[in-house]
């Protein structure tokens, strides 16, 4: 008597599911003329993923898996041995379609929304070719070797340190150390990749915005001088310089969402009144705009001696933080984070949601001194920009950074007013 299975929708669903997958990475292949393989056949494979799942499932065997993966392979390898095209070899349709084989039998074992999510990252990745081709062009040695180096940071040294606390108030945690270190890298080297990908050829506000993330400071400094060389370039160079540093009051909120989300709200309330005014700063000049954007000359932000020293600044912050919040009270950490804000916003930032994660300081004195940082490192940049810069960018940069800045006072003073007892 041959043996029967109750009928399931689900298991319909699941084929379907497959073969969707299928189809929609076989229509990206469909539009190569020299693939092996189109819509018809990465449905079928697909389908046959599933299909694969379902008598390894019945048999308690791995045994089809593998036969069809095999199976598969073998197929589109000897279909391109048979018609060679020496300007493709074959390798991502070969590829495209085990990754179809596989995400067909996963649809089967019940991962499907994941399925579907990795079908179309492969069927993206497939599509832009060119433009992912043009754009590992355009990165240097210099570019490869940086993200080689936050590789490092990330992958191999952050592992192997200890997750414990050390030092006076138990403040120094080598892996957490590390970690923040890790994470301005890495948000740092998206700008960087950023602007050396895509270039300048976007207009003052792309640099500007990821200026900002690579560094604020250093695009803020580039900028001056190309103001003093000629008057005609400040409209544009005040509009990077601004949106730059109002990348900067959003990055540090960003950041904190990452580190200790609980200060957020009142962080964002900090920072809100700033960005409205900033706002309309950028607007203002945006309609003066002139000149040619340029790209600021950053500095590598993933070479290990770059992430030693912010790493050696955030433990000695961390530090000072800790024992003048002991001392003296949030008064003393609040002139630490004027200080040691005016050229480094992201090591007071840290350390004072790190002291907060460790119940060593209140939410409401953490957003302030770290709404006190950002002000005092706005203030240092719009002196840089004055100075460096020229009369005519400074008055643009001294006039919106001044709106920023007093944005930033007027959150702060309302976050106090709203939170007693700092």
């Amino acid at each position: 008597m041959p043996y029967s299975v109750p009928f399931d929708p689900a298991q319909i669903e699941a084929f379907l599911i497959a073969i969707g997958i299928g189809l929609l990475i076989g229509l990206e292949r469909e539009r190569v003329p020299s693939a092996r393989a189109g819509l018809r056949t990465f449905g079928l494979v697909g389908m046959l993923g599933a299909l694969a799942a379902l008598l390894g499932q019945s048999l308690h065997s791995i045994a089809p898996l593998a036969v069809g993966m095999a199976a598969v392979a073998t197929m589109i390898i000897a279909a391109y041995l048979r018609h060679p095209d020496p300007t493709d070899p074959g390798t991502t349709s070969v590829a495209a379609l085990l990754v179809c084989f596989c995400l067909g039998a996963a649809v089967w074992y019940g991962y499907a929304r994941l399925a579907v999510m990795l079908a179309v990252g492969t069927t993206v990745l497939l599509y832009f070719k060119a433009e992912l081709r043009g754009m590992v062009a355009r990165l240097s040695a210099r570019d490869l070797i940086s993200i080689l180096q936050f590789s490092v940071l990330s992958l191999v040294i952050l592992p192997i340190l200890p997750d414990e606390e050390f030092g006076p108030y138990q403040a120094l945690n080598p892996y957490q150390i590390w970690l923040m270190v890790v994470l301005i890298s890495g948000v740092s080297l998206a700008g960087y990749a950023a602007l050396q990908i895509a270039g300048a050829r976007y207009g003052a506000a792309f640099v500007g915005l990821f200026g900002g993330l690579a560094s604020s400071t250093a695009t803020t400094l580039v900028y001056a001088r190309n103001a003093r060389e000629s008057d005609a370039v400040a409209p544009m160079a005040a509009l990077v310089i601004l949106m730059a540093n109002l990348v900067m009051v959003v990055r540090v909120t960003a950041i904190a969402a990452v580190v200790s989300p609980a200060v957020v709200p009142g962080l964002a309330a900090v920072a809100a009144p700033a960005l409205v005014p900033g706002v309309l700063a950028l607007l203002w000049n945006w309609r003066q705009l002139g000149g040619t954007a340029v790209l600021p000359s950053t500095g590598n932000p993933t070479e290990l001696r770059t992430a030693l020293g912010f790493g050696v600044l955030y433990a000695v912050v961390l530090l000072c933080a800790a024992w003048l919040s002991d001392l003296v009270g949030t008064g003393g950490l609040y002139l630490l984070a004027i200080v040691s804000g005016l050229t480094d916003v992201d090591a007071i930032t840290l350390s004072s949601l790190r002291l907060f994660n460790l119940d060593k300081l209140e939410a409401g004195p953490t957003v302030v001194a770290i709404g006190l940082a950002m002000f005092a490192n706005l203030g240092f940049k719009a002196g840089l920009a004055t100075v460096i810069g020229g009369r005519a960018l400074g008055a643009r940069v001294l006039a919106g950074m001044t709106a920023v800045g007093l944005g930033l006072l007027a959150g702060i003073g309302w976050h106090a007013f709203a939170a007693p007892g700092l």
